[in-house]
């Protein structure tokens, strides 16, 4: 059983910073990207940011510049760096892993910028 835990969210002033972490356990084989989503209130879930087992990256649009994502070498945590914080960051952040056996998410964590 996969197990995704993600860590480190809570409540920032705008223009703060926060580092997400998920670790991972359980039988994962053969990963082909480790990556972070959100979903706001009302809103669709959506990417953030997503690393490739090239290590190739994808950072949405939105928080471009202001957001790192990065890994482990065991590909068993993934971390989101994100600076800069504006108020409509503020949705549930979800860990998710794309594997050869099946996508996989963590439980979420809130993420709350006050203006």
């Amino acid at each position: 059983q996969v197990q995704l835990v993600e860590s480190g969210g809570g409540l920032v002033q705008a223009g703060g910073s926060l580092r997400l972490s998920c670790a991972a356990s359980g039988s994962i084989f053969s990963i082909n990207a480790m990556g972070w989503y959100r979903q706001a209130p009302g809103k669709q879930r959506e990417l953030v940011a997503r690393v490739t087992r090239n290590g190739d990256t994808v950072t949405a649009d939105s928080v471009n510049g202001r957001c790192t994502i990065s890994r482990d070498n065991a590909w068993t945590t993934v971390y989101l760096q994100m600076n800069s914080l504006k108020p409509e960051d503020t949705a549930v952040y979800y860990c998710n892993i794309d594997s050869i056996r099946g996508v996989y998410w963590g439980q979420g964590t809130q993420v709350t910028v006050s203006s």
